[in-house]
């Protein structure tokens, strides 16, 4: 029988993540959409020309399959330094990497590299491409081909009952996502604050998603407008990091008090929608009544909130919309930069430190449709942005990692640098070729954005 836990316990599950300033590491997260070459839709599980096709064809590569039941559901894979990454599937088979964490963007950049080539070696043969965008241009979701997992069948039936764009969220949003350490409680939270108040501003300088159903929808990131009705109790701002007093066992608070998914046993996944994990501590949720959880309940428990910041045993930044291969790099360049290096992240929060909680959520929302043309506590973002990106330069300056060619990191800011000068996001370019010269054609971001 398994032994309770205590909440002590779940703390140090997060406190384990400290490491030291040697230690540190970058991992990239990064999803884009699936299509079929000959009509544009999205492709479904099985079939000659399904996602299921392109899990097997990707282990000629090294890559080994996860399985639930009878369905491959991942890869996995280690570098030679026994680093794990993983390919994964997003509910309507947006297909994602989890990189391994490494030193540098530059191995970041060649990890993402390899991937992208690995991906379109066997999306080639399938007759299938891939597209780097926030949110789908095209399909409505019930267009879209579900994939064969547990939890996802019980997060659609949950998603609907507690906000009108959770569906949207599961099936037609892809991400770029940057995961960083930290050393102490002390240097976590200052990461946390500075990296969460920021993240608008990664919203506007990554806003990648004008489109929905065929034309414009009136925003320029529509994914990060989703998360704004996905879940009230499992997303935003947390207000509370802010406050005096925040570290691991507020978070862990936190946790406690948003309503769970699942529980996993087995094979099985058992709806727990709604209910306490706090319950479930104490041996009384009714899902597994007289049942305690396990580690492993509490580590799925943490993947199911999602904040524009989330806390494991590393911080996750997840502001960012698909796009391409560049904007990748840059995004794990511009955090880097911004929370690897003392002085820089102490400016960066410098940048930040006089915004109040009204500050973080408006922002938050107007970014959507402004992108850089929105304000802050009276500055327009878009000197905020040229601020941001030049002190995420000098981090990586800093930082002196250089690749093979005695080339440092800063490289990877250029797009950035060229979108806060310009204070024209991705979306807006977008915009201009749509009214331009596609001509109110939809299809052509398949053809000229495709990896």
């Amino acid at each position: 029988m398994t032994e309770p836990l205590s909440r002590d316990q779940l703390i140090s599950t997060l406190a384990r993540g400290m490491k030291p300033r040697d230690d540190w590491r970058i991992g990239a997260e990064h999803e884009k959409f699936m299509f079929a070459h000959s009509d544009l839709r999205r492709p479904a599980y099985e079939g000659a020309d399904g996602i299921r096709a392109m899990l097997d064809g990707l282990t000629r590569f090294g890559w080994r399959p996860v399985r639930e039941s009878d369905h491959v559901i991942a890869l996995e894979r280690e570098n030679s330094e026994g680093m794990t990454s993983s390919i994964s599937l997003e509910p309507g088979g947006q297909f994602e990497l989890s990189g391994a964490p490494l030193k540098t963007v530059h191995d970041i950049c060649d990890e993402t590299g390899r991937h992208l080539v690995e991906v379109k070696t066997v999306a080639d043969e399938l007759g299938l491409g891939c597209l780097g965008l926030g949110f789908d241009p095209l399909w409505r979701r019930d267009q879209i081909p579900v994939m064969p997992k547990g939890r996802y069948d019980i997060m659609r039936a949950y998603m609907p009952k507690v906000g009108s764009l959770g569906l949207d969220m599961m099936l037609r949003t892809c991400t770029i996502q940057s995961n960083l350490d930290f050393e102490s409680e002390a240097d976590m939270v200052l990461k946390f604050r500075t990296s969460l108040a920021l993240q608008p501003v990664a919203t506007a300088l990554f806003a990648n998603s004008p489109f929905t159903d065929g034309q414009p929808n009136g925003f320029l990131s529509a994914r990060a407008n989703v998360w704004t009705d996905t879940d009230p109790d499992r997303t935003g701002m947390l207000d509370f990091v802010f406050q005096d007093g925040f570290g691991f066992d507020r978070y862990v608070d936190y946790a406690l008090d948003t309503p769970m998914y699942f529980v996993k046993r087995g094979e099985r996944y058992i709806d727990a929608s709604g209910q306490s994990f706090r319950d479930f501590l104490d041996g009384k949720l009714p899902a597994l009544p007289g049942a305690y959880p396990t580690f492993k309940d509490w580590a799925d428990h943490l993947t199911t909130l999602f904040p524009e910041v989330r806390l494991k045993s590393y911080l996750e930044m997840r502001g960012a919309d698909g796009g391409p291969w560049s904007r990748i790099c840059a995004l794990q360049a511009l955090w880097a930069g911004l929370l690897y290096d003392a002085p820089c992240l102490s400016a960066a929060w410098d940048v930040v430190k006089d915004w109040d909680i009204e500050d973080h959520e408006r922002l938050r929302r107007d970014v959507t449709r402004l992108g850089l043309k929105a304000e802050v506590a009276g500055r327009p973002l878009r000197d905020v942005a040229r601020e941001v990106v030049a002190i995420a330069k000098m981090g990586l300056k800093n930082r002196a990692r250089f690749s093979g060619g005695m080339v440092d990191e800063r490289g990877y800011l250029s797009e950035l640098e060229d979108i806060a000068d310009s204070g024209i996001t991705p979306a807006e370019r977008l915009l201009e070729l749509y009214h331009g010269d596609w001509a109110g054609d939809i299809s052509r971001v398949y053809r000229d954005f495709a990896y």
